[in-house]
């Protein structure tokens, strides 16, 4: 590993220069680390094997460092947990978790987590890869929405590494763009998924860590299931979570919103987003209507009507965009080579004039909407039946409407709704008139 002497960023063995400050680089175990006075771990060997370089970032459970792996000459991501977070067991053992989950999953898009220890000063620590690149979050702040080859082939990745996941029963429940990774190549990003700490496990002899009622992950990416805190949720709150992601991916902004999490929440619960090729309009990236039907069927408010998995999701929004194959093939294609693939087929998706019908995707599921604000897809309109001749209404009553075989629920028997009070009136004092009648004559002739 080499090192740059201005920064104590460390690079592979095969750099020159640092491209952050323009430094010669030198080699890391020759280049002194600078200490911090804000920070006593800075240039501290950690379990007695990992020499902390620097801050890498802040967060709300810890701080991330780089550091140099001792024994395997590597750079690693060192996470080390806040010490107010450090005292609650739960979060401690979801820190665990975080590990144990990730040693048992593939790499090729998932982070692959080395270690778990205590630290000297009472808290714990996290050894990962170390990652270049950064947070898709980072990339749609300053971009607001991305090219849909880029799109794609992240999409295909993710869903790769959590069918993965999800094959071994666990469920990630905190899917967001701070939790995927875009690590640059020459051919395209290489899609990392974060943060397993938050997964549930559905498998027989799982630990529950979360308790019943309470929800874990952002309110933006959740699920129905996941909102009402139910413990039957599986991998198609992820499906949910991914679509969400996709739809800020390429409208600019999610798909449902609130001023706070309740709010957000409901909209969830209640209503239905407005179709992406619709938000979209106007960004630098058209969205094409064939879009619109997948991301319906992804944000069912029942799972059981949801599409079933994220491969199929992905399977499905690139059909959406005129790809043809499968995800598998998608995840390792040149971006260039998707791109040039999906501007060709562009132009013939954004004339889809009934993209629903148009849109060979997503046709295993059925039903438009089960939301109570119906923004999904219009229901066919029904053939006019024709009226059936009646009666001149009278004048103090209002006429049915057209085509009506039956009296307008706010009248009785042609009787105005105004009229109504004054006829139970009537009838219900006449009613009484007898009955006392009938009392007194009775009454009389006993």
């Amino acid at each position: 590993m080499k090192a740059c002497p201005a920064c104590g960023r460390l690079y592979p063995d095969d750099a020159g220069f640092c491209p952050v400050d323009g430094a010669r680089l030198s080699s890391a175990t020759q280049v002194p680390v600078l200490a911090d006075s804000q920070d006593a771990r800075i240039g501290q060997l950690l379990c007695n094997r990992y020499q902390v370089r620097r801050v890498v970032a802040d967060g709300g459970m810890g701080r991330v460092y780089e550091a140099l792996d001792m024994q395997e000459r590597r750079n690693v991501a060192l996470k080390v947990l806040h010490p107010d977070v450090s005292r609650d067991p739960i979060a401690v053992q979801r820190f665990k978790r975080e590990f144990e989950v990730s040693k048992m999953l593939p790499h090729d898009y998932i982070v692959e987590v080395l270690d778990f220890q205590p630290t000297p000063d009472d808290s714990f620590v996290l050894a990962m890869e170390f990652l270049y690149g950064e947070e898709l979050r980072a990339t749609l702040k300053r971009e607001q929405v991305i090219l849909p080859a880029r799109m794609l082939r992240m999409l295909s990745q993710v869903a790769i590494g959590l069918d993965e996941a999800h094959a071994r029963k666990f469920v990630h429940r905190d899917l967001k763009p701070d939790n995927l990774f875009l690590c640059q190549t020459h051919d395209g990003d290489i899609t990392k998924l974060l943060d397993f700490g938050s997964a549930k496990d559905k498998g027989e002899s799982a630990k529950k860590l979360t308790v019943l009622g309470t929800t874990i992950g952002s309110p933006f990416y959740m699920a129905p299931e996941q909102a009402q805190g139910l413990d039957t949720l599986d991998q198609r709150a992820d499906v949910w979570a991914l679509a969400a992601i996709i739809y800020e991916c390429v409208v600019g902004r999610v798909p449902f919103v609130g001023n706070n999490g309740p709010s957000i929440l409901l909209q969830i619960l209640t209503k239905e987003p407005v179709p992406p090729s619709e938000a979209g309009k106007g960004q630098k990236y058209p969205v094409p209507p064939t879009l619109d039907r997948v991301m319906t069927h992804a944000f069912k408010k029942s799972a059981a009507l949801r599409i079933a998995s994220v491969g199929a999701l992905a399977d499905a929004v690139g059909a959406a965009y005129g790809l043809t194959g499968t995800h598998l093939e998608w995840a390792k294609a040149n971006e260039a080579d998707l791109s040039a693939r999906v501007n060709a087929a562009m132009p013939a998706l954004l004339t889809t004039v009934n993209a629903p019908k148009a849109a060979n995707v997503a046709d295993s599921f059925f039903g438009e909407s089960d939301s109570l604000d119906v923004m999904g897809d219009p229901m066919p309109a029904a053939p006019p039946v024709a009226a059936a001749p009646v009666a001149p209404a009278p004048a103090y009553a209002p006429a049915p409407p057209h085509g009506s075989e039956s009296l307008p629920p706010q009248s009785i028997a042609g009787v105005p709704k105004s009229s109504n009070t004054l006829l139970f009136l009537a009838v219900g004092g006449g009613a009484l008139f007898v009955g006392i009648a009938l009392v007194i004559v009775f009454v009389l002739l006993r």
